[in-house]
């Protein structure tokens, strides 16, 4: 089940850290206009953490490795 979950985590995301970057803005600007305790602020929520993960799995394969 962990690995189901692993291989949905970047789905339909793209591999271009600077795409992923302008995903984030957008995302977190839905979450900054959504009323607090709301289903758009959750929802939004957990996409911001999506694109973090798959930009720090972009930055780990960079050689050298940004991070």
């Amino acid at each position: 089940m962990a690995d189901a979950r692993k291989d949905q985590d970047g789905a339909g995301l793209p591999d271009n850290r600077e795409a992923l970057l302008g995903l984030h803005r957008a995302a977190r600007a839905r979450r900054n206009a959504a009323s607090l305790l709301s289903e758009e602020r959750a929802e939004a929520s957990e996409e911001i953490a999506r694109i973090e993960v798959h930009i720090a799995r972009i930055e780990r394969a960079m050689d050298p490795p940004l991070v």
